[in-house]
């Protein structure tokens, strides 16, 4: 960020605990969704979501919102900081529970909502190139590789064209390490989601709105102390993260060369090289060489 607080813009899961809940600021959240779902989106109303961590001390740093579109359309959006290996896992149950959660007992099942989960990840999520991923459910012929379309009366009935529309759809915005210049609408938000810094020269929904209601010298002197106590905390966490990847890649190559003068006395001994030489050639004690 610039050294300037009138040029510096808070950062958006920080702004979607304190700031975006406010109905004058969903055009922000508005543009963030048009950009991703490429469709003009217009929220109603947020409904209650999961959980919002107020705690700013809390050490997994995550906030969830729950809004409903103009359409009827449930969007569940997560930011985590937090490098959990089971994320996959939670992005599923938060869109089945919406799912059965939204819908009165005894409709029937014409009436089960929508539902997109768009999820902001600060760590890397699975193994890919790409830092933005779009998951549907389709159905294919496992002889003949279709796909399984609506008929001409389901289109009409559920007002969709194709089934994936009748699932849950997930997005994965794995925004750690975009710096670079960002050349579409929705890199733009990549960047400021990663960066906290919005370009003058940036055109895309909901950026010139953040640009101007997400300003750092809008915050009041005990909001600003709290913001700060986040970032640092941020910075705790992923410094925690590197840390134990260093800590495993050094025991992993620890274990890898404990193993390597196992198979090496495992091969002397099978020579029936005396077991003091194999000990004083791989620094195994005699015992454990005896138990190979």
């Amino acid at each position: 960020m610039n050294s300037n607080n009138k040029n510096q813009i808070i950062r958006f899961d920080w702004a979607m605990k304190r700031l975006l809940r406010n109905k004058a600021n969903f055009s922000v959240l508005e543009g963030l969704l048009t950009t991703l779902l490429g469709e003009k989106i217009i929220i109603q109303r947020l409904l209650e979501s999961e959980s919002n961590q107020e705690d700013e001390y809390d050490k997994y740093n995550r906030v969830d919102m729950l809004a409903e579109n103009s359409k009827g359309e449930l969007v569940l959006i997560e930011v985590q900081n937090n490098n959990e290996y089971a994320y996959f896992q939670r992005m599923l149950f938060g869109t089945s529970k919406l799912v059965t959660e939204y819908i009165n007992r005894g409709e029937s099942y014409d009436k089960v909502r929508k539902v997109y989960s768009v999820n902001i990840v600060y760590f890397s999520l699975g193994h890919g190139t790409d830092f933005v991923y779009h998951g549907k459910t389709e159905f294919r012929g496992i002889h003949t590789n279709d796909l399984l379309e609506l008929t001409p009366f389901q289109k009409q009935t559920f007002k969709v064209d194709t089934v994936s529309q009748l699932y849950p759809e997930y997005y994965i915005l794995k925004v750690n390490g975009f710096n670079q210049v960002a050349k579409s609408p929705l890199e733009e938000w990549i960047y400021y989601l990663n960066t906290g810094e919005i370009p003058s020269s940036a055109t895309a929904p909901g950026l010139e709105e953040a640009r101007e209601r997400l300003k750092l010298d809008s915050m009041t002197k005990d909001e600003l102390a709290a913001y700060y106590r986040h970032l640092d905390n941020i910075v705790i966490l992923r410094d925690n993260i590197n840390t134990e990847r260093e800590e495993g890649r050094a025991e992993g190559l620890l274990k890898g060369r404990e193993e390597e003068k196992r198979e090496s006395a495992r091969n002397l001994k099978k020579l029936g090289v005396a077991i003091d030489i194999i000990s004083k050639a791989t620094g195994l004690s005699q015992d454990e060489i005896e138990c190979l």
